[in-house]
């Protein structure tokens, strides 16, 4: 679903842009330019910094054993490596808005939104804190030492799921030994 009232979102970590020029992702396989939005449904997943990598999972129809397993009674879960922890919670995210007129869905990415001409934000805001965000929409985080073992779980898991800047996800254990894992109060 497009945002509300029409709404499509892009977030960023500069505050200050004024106009969202078409361009060629780096990540893209297309070489179309366009300006890349997200739809309400698929925001959440990018609230965390750009380059953090992630798995995120929900079901879009009742869950069989193995899925509701993975979900573990949580109705949305967005994992995260450990070594991220620092960087999200200090990350300054802002979302934009625009008007979802010039946007297309484009097809082979679920929420992904694209418009060939140059698009002016109505409005820009603070996300504020990424880890209160999450636990205000009611969405878990699962923080993992490495995501490509749950990744394969949840390709295989029938939930509907997005994987994003999975080039940055740790191989092995993921927590260097020197690091200190410090519990997160989500309250």
């Amino acid at each position: 679903m497009l945002g509300v009232h029409g709404l499509a979102y892009h977030f960023s970590h500069d505050p200050a842009i004024t106009e969202f020029m078409p361009h060629v992702a780096a990540t893209s396989d297309r070489a179309e330019p366009y300006v890349w939005a997200i739809d309400s449904d698929h925001a959440p997943a990018y609230w965390f910094p750009r380059d953090c990598p992630r798995v995120t999972f929900w079901p879009v129809r009742p869950p069989d054993a193995g899925a509701a397993a993975l979900l573990g009674g949580a109705g949305r879960v967005h994992a995260v490596e450990w070594a991220w922890l620092h960087r999200i919670r200090e990350a300054q995210l802002y979302r934009y808005e625009f008007d979802a007129a010039p946007f297309r869905r484009w097809p082979p990415a679920a929420g992904y939104l694209v418009a060939e001409q140059a698009v002016r934000p109505l409005a820009v805001h603070p996300v504020g804190d990424l880890l209160a965000a999450h636990a205000d929409a009611g969405i878990e985080i699962r923080l993992v030492p490495t995501l490509w073992p749950l990744a394969d779980l949840v390709q295989r898991s029938g939930l509907e799921f997005s994987m994003i800047r999975m080039r940055n996800a740790t191989r092995g254990s993921g927590v260097p030994p020197s690091t200190t894992i410090t519990p997160v109060d989500h309250r």
